[in-house]
């Protein structure tokens, strides 16, 4: 009896010392990996310093001037006048924040249906059915298009803000 206890303790034991192996390895393993971790972070934190150095050299006023001087005849700088600096109200809207086309009406106000004023089978986008739809109406204008025609048109030297004023951005 004593002989088969003793051999299901070395096979306990056995296999406790197996697992303690198998955990001290993965705990070796994942040490290993924080130590690579930490060196690329050490890595990336060294690279942004060097950059941040680079970069504070390259925008030294003086070099920059230097830089403005050699290079005047070719690229004509002249400094910012303050007019040309906008402020963040002065900012076009965003194309989410621009509300919806008004939906063509008729000369009885009642919005046109699109799909009586096309051929059968035709496909017809929004312009060619307000071409259609607004054949009749075109000695009557809505109040829609008169306020359009009110609105102020910029031309001459502004002809960048044309693209802020309807939320467009080119660059």
């Amino acid at each position: 009896m004593l002989r088969t206890f003793d051999i299901i303790l070395v096979v306990v034991m056995t296999a406790a010392a197996t697992v303690t192996y198998s955990i001290k390895h993965r705990a070796e393993l994942k040490l290993e990996e924080v130590r690579k971790i930490e060196s690329e972070i050490r890595l990336e934190r060294d690279t942004i310093d060097l950059l941040k150095a680079d970069w504070a050299l390259l925008t030294q006023p003086n070099r920059l001037q230097r830089l403005v001087d050699l290079y005047q005849g070719e690229l004509q700088l002249v400094p910012t006048a303050s007019t040309q600096l906008a402020q963040p109200t002065e900012l076009p809207m965003l194309k989410a924040d621009v509300p919806p086309p008004p939906a063509p009406t008729g000369k009885d106000g009642k919005p046109l249906p699109m799909a009586d004023k096309s051929k059968p089978g035709e496909k017809v986008d929004g312009v060619a059915a307000l071409i259609k739809g607004g054949e009749a109406d075109m000695a009557a204008p809505d109040a829609s298009q008169a306020q359009a025609e009110e609105a102020p048109v910029m031309s001459g030297d502004d002809n960048e803000m044309d693209g802020m004023a309807t939320g467009s951005v080119e660059q």
